[in-house]
């Protein structure tokens, strides 16, 4: 009814704009046309058709990009093992020992322009990183003494997962080496780089307290930019281990160790034997206050402040030679810049046949041997620590000169007032303006003033060690020397004395750059003079009766010394302080700063 009342056209655009059902019954128009329903059906279900395989092909695009999507954010990463780890370019490998693979390995330190397009494995750590783009990134990676090469990543996969990488973690890489046609400067193998075709992160980094970069910074650079982070003492104790993966530091204790090397190798290319001593003791070994005493059953025992006692019972024992590497333990002040209640000490005890300068002469070659071999062996690590530490080179001879006590403190009476006079001056430009400087002078003066009015048979105080320090280079143009004689009263219970003059002692101290890094004597072997002497000094020996015993079988005269073995590398190196030359220092507040820090063993924690 409706379309016969409105005529063939509005019905032509009623059914145009209305639902087919809607005009269904209607059979006529009044053009007299017959409407077909099944050809009506038919175009109906058609567009239904299309509209279903349009919606089909939108959700069938949208699970493809959703497809495509989900590795990226739950399996970009594969998580591989030795077992697997050639199906993946990259990805995780976790080494927990399955196989051995065969690989062979190159330190970066060894890669050079001469290996154009070979093929290495390197294991490094990533020093820097920076994304260039989604398809290629550069990688910085740092090897052993810092040595660094830079690696280029290209592809949007690979890429992308060295683009994660965090500082510090560490990686296998295998790649091509090349040569860019420039020098990359910023990197130590400046001539060579490495095209990865393989990156596998071994261990990741978590964010870091400290950034290697700004811990490795000398003091030039931080006073040219003072943008730049500085990074102070207790903050790389606190930080140790990361601290001691700057290039200085991988400097400075590959000469310690070979500073152990070279003495162990002089001792047994002199017929020393190597032994090793008890450091828990029932007596103080050196006498004194200065000793960590702690409970042992049902009485006390004492921390070896030497193996002192022990290397001279070995020689009763007709060793004849001894040396020992070993820790010493000294309850001692340690808030100064060379002192630690704990350092490893470079014994050695030997006899002699008449003068116990047969002994100071071995003792001279032995560091002359430790100087010739650190300047032969270690330029690389010298070079590492001098970047960040600039020092002077260490002046010495062989054999080096000696003064007796009474010759250095005359010397020092002489020219020390001088040399800190020119310290004053060069302070007073400061002094108006920084209270610091100020007091420094006074302090500067008050020396002076006990330069001068020195007794000959007082002990040199530290400061006197260092003026005389400067003293002695510019007389002799040397840095190494020893002090012979030094006043009985000053010196340990077992010291022999003068046979001239009981007030002096046959004794010695080596020094370098004025400070004192051997103290050693000819050690008394009578054992009614050594019981004299400990009585004379206050020292009770019941304790250590096996001691004073190994004497009354027959002695031969002896003596030795003991070295600090940090102090010899702070000195070497021109270092400030002696906590750079030892790994984990202890100090007077050092065990619980340890723990602190992290670094305390299992049981110290309990």
């Amino acid at each position: 009814r409706t379309c016969l009342r409105r005529g063939a056209r509005t019905c032509a655009a009623f059914h145009r704009s209305s639902a087919p059902s809607r005009c269904a019954p209607a059979r006529t128009v009044m053009s007299g046309a017959p409407v077909d329903p099944e050809k009506e059906a038919r175009k109906l279900e058609k567009k239904q058709k299309k509209e279903e395989e349009k919606a089909a092909k939108e959700a069938k695009k949208a699970a493809a990009a959703a497809a495509k999507s989900a590795p990226k954010a739950q399996a970009v990463v594969p998580s591989l093992t030795l077992l697997n780890f050639d199906d993946s370019p990259y990805g995780n490998l976790f080494i927990q020992s399955q196989m051995k693979t065969g690989r062979e390995w190159t330190d970066v330190s060894d890669l050079k322009p001469s290996m154009k397009d070979e093929k290495v494995w390197i294991r490094a750590r990533v020093h820097k990183s920076r994304a260039q783009g989604n398809k290629l990134c550069f990688l910085e990676l740092r090897g052993s003494l810092s040595t660094t090469v830079q690696a280029v990543v290209f592809g949007k996969e690979i890429a992308g997962f060295a683009n994660l990488l965090g500082r510090e973690s560490v990686v296998d890489v295998f790649g091509a080496v090349s040569v860019p046609e420039a020098e990359i400067k910023s990197c130590t193998q400046s001539g060579v780089e490495l095209q990865v075709e393989r990156l596998y992160c071994i261990s990741g980094a978590e964010p870091l307290p400290l950034q290697v970069e700004d811990a490795g910074r000398s003091e030039a650079e931080l006073e040219a930019d003072p943008s730049l982070v500085r990074v102070n003492q207790e903050v790389r104790l606190d930080n140790r281990i990361l601290d001691l993966r700057t290039r200085a530091n991988q400097g400075i204790f590959r000469i310690q160790s070979n500073v152990c090397r070279l003495f162990r190798e002089y001792m047994l290319q002199n017929s020393f034997t190597e032994i090793h001593s008890p450091k828990l003791i029932a007596t103080a070994s050196e006498g004194g206050a200065n000793v960590f005493k702690l409970g042992y059953f049902d009485t006390v025992a004492y921390m070896a402040q030497s193996p002192q006692l022990y290397k001279q019972m070995a020689l009763q024992g007709d060793m004849e030679r001894v040396f020992e590497v070993g820790p010493v333990f000294r309850a001692e002040n340690s808030n100064t810049h060379r002192h630690l209640t704990e350092f490893t000490g470079l014994d050695m005890e030997m006899v002699f046949y008449e003068h116990y300068h047969e002994v100071l002469d071995m003792i001279d070659g032995m560091f002359n041997h430790i100087f010739t071999g650190l300047v032969r062996d270690c330029q690389a690590e010298i070079e590492a620590v001098r970047q960040q530490f600039p020092f002077r080179d260490l002046q010495w001879k062989h054999p080096c000169k000696r003064f007796t006590f009474v010759e250095a403190v005359n010397l020092l009476k002489k020219d020390g007032p001088g040399v800190v006079r020119e310290r004053i001056a060069a302070l007073q430009k400061d002094a108006e303006t920084n209270p610091k400087s100020a007091h420094a002078i006074k302090v500067m003066e008050a020396h002076i003033e006990s330069i001068q009015s020195k007794n000959v048979e007082e002990d040199l105080s530290t400061e006197d060690e260092r003026v005389l320090g400067e003293v002695v280079h510019r007389a002799i143009g040397e840095d190494y020397y020893i002090i012979d004689k030094f006043p009985r009263a000053v010196r340990p219970f077992y010291t022999m004395p003068d046979p001239d003059n009981k007030t002096w002692s046959n004794s010695y101290d080596v020094f370098i750059r004025g400070e004192e890094i051997v103290s050693g004597a000819q050690r008394i072997h009578d054992p009614e003079l050594l019981l004299e002497n400990a009585k004379d000094l206050g020292v009770d020996l019941g304790p250590v009766q096996g001691y004073v015993d190994s004497f009354k079988y027959g002695a031969m005269p002896h003596a030795g010394c003991g070295v600090g073995m940090e102090r010899v590398v702070m000195l070497f190196l021109q270092l400030n302080n002696i906590r750079k030359t030892s790994m984990f220092p202890r100090e007077e507040r050092g065990v619980a700063a340890a723990r602190e820090r992290g670094v305390a063993a299992p049981g110290e924690r309990e």
